[in-house]
């Protein structure tokens, strides 16, 4: 697999999934804020009555072919599973903790189900594994309701005892993984950090490791949740981002993102380098819910038509300039410009800055090529290059389009001494 496929993907599915989807964020008839995937923390639910959840688990629609399906079918191009989240349930069959799916009536093991489906169909696998909180364990961080305060458990027992052994099952288990995502490292230490990263590295060297291992141990940097920067970083990143409120299941939360933000949102992170993980909460019965797959659906539509403009393409960050019009996106001889604003008369979108000379435009749905004109004023010192689109839009889409140049973008400096 390498390592270059995470700069290329841009786009992935993120799935958090456990026996927490049972209460859909509700809990004695009251919704629980935050996180549905938290409501364990959030509601202080004693450990013997939320394990009880695991004694009804079964969800019997859950269909791993389905899912890989779908998700190439929306776009993306790597999917990560929730193996264990922070209330320490395995949703894989573990040898180290009879807290697992596979003591369920379900009995069955989704992750092994997910990883043949991504083999057969050519999809990368990634694993979720939350390495410092564990509400069902004694010596895992966050459960001070049941167990004593954080500060007085004996977390190297538990590192030793739970982690390292159950990600070694992980990566030993269920073939070639793409990534391992960690998550709320909090203030585990960095040398247990180190160690977990390096024993990945020892299991399955072309493993990336995500940037939540703590100390900028990881192979990319994690924004925080839902976030975009303003500015690129300078080495692969990635933010995750909800469809709605929520990560896990909710039976409440109907505050859905539309197809055009999940589009918005994708290229401005492509825009400045990074990639987007986006997630679905699968429920009880292991079904995505319908909203969700309507959205993704529609945004599949549209990467279908305009993939290009995001899969293996970074940003071109020296633009001196915001374009009121939108967002560019680049490849190694392509210029995409995504016209989320579309311009009145006279139809013209405006780049200030661009010195390469630019060889054709043309929109990237229809390949009608487009008149455009490049200029420099001397007097200004300045470069412009405008491109005349349609009167009208693409049936109301963002539009791409697409200007070839060749050798390498080259972007007028406008810092003046």
């Amino acid at each position: 697999m390498g390592k270059d496929w995470f700069g290329n993907a841009r786009y992935g599915l993120f799935i958090h999934w456990g026996i927490y989807a049972a209460l859909g964020g509700v809990y004695q008839g009251r919704q629980i804020p935050y996180g549905a995937e938290w409501i364990m923390k959030n509601a202080r639910i004693p450990l013997k009555e939320y394990r009880k959840l695991a004694e009804t688990f079964n969800p019997v629609r859950f269909d791993a072919g389905y899912i890989v399906r779908k998700a190439k079918e929306w776009g993306m191009k790597y999917i990560v599973f929730t193996a264990k989240h922070h209330d320490g349930f395995a949703m894989y069959d573990s040898r180290v903790s009879d807290y697992n799916i596979m003591n369920t009536t379900f009995e069955r093991d989704p992750l092994r189900e997910l990883a043949q489906e991504c083999r057969s169909q050519g999809m990368t696998l990634g694993i979720y594994y939350s390495q410092m909180q564990d509400w069902a364990e004694e010596n895992g961080w966050g459960n001070d309701w049941d167990f004593k305060p954080d500060k007085e458990k004996d977390f190297q027992e538990y590192f030793y005892g739970k982690v390292k052994p159950q990600v070694a099952e992980l990566l030993s288990n269920y073939g070639e993984v793409g990534v391992i995502w960690f998550d709320t490292p909090y203030v585990m230490p960095e040398d247990l950090c180190r160690e977990l990263r390096d024993y990945v590295k020892e299991l399955q060297p072309d493993c990336l490791v995500s940037g939540r291992i703590g100390y900028r141990l990881g192979d990319y940097q994690e924004v925080p949740d839902n976030e975009i920067p303003l500015l690129p970083y300078r080495k692969p990143w990635e933010t995750p981002m909800t469809l709605n409120d929520t990560w896990g299941y909710s039976s409440v939360d109907d505050n859905w993102k539309s197809a055009d933000d999940v589009i918005f949102k994708l290229v401005d992170v492509v825009s400045k380098g990074g990639n987007v993980l986006l997630n679905i909460g699968p429920d009880e019965q292991g079904a995505v819910p319908q909203e969700s797959v309507r959205v993704l659906d529609e945004a599949g539509e549209w990467l279908r038509i305009n993939g290009d403009s995001i899969y293996g393409c970074t940003e071109v960050i020296d633009f001196p300039y915001e374009n009121r019009w939108g967002k560019i996106t680049a490849s190694k001889d392509k210029l995409y410009m995504h016209v989320f604003n579309y311009p009145k008369f006279p139809y013209e979108i405006l780049v200030t800055g661009l010195k390469t000379k630019v060889n054709k435009v043309y929109l990237q749905k229809s390949g009608a090529e487009l008149t455009y004109y490049q200029s420099y004023e001397p007097a200004r010192d300045e470069y412009r290059f405008r491109v005349i689109l349609p009167e009208s839009g693409c049936s109301g889409e963002v539009t791409v389009v697409c200007a070839e140049y060749e050798g390498a973008v080259e972007i007028h400096d406008t810092i003046m001494s």
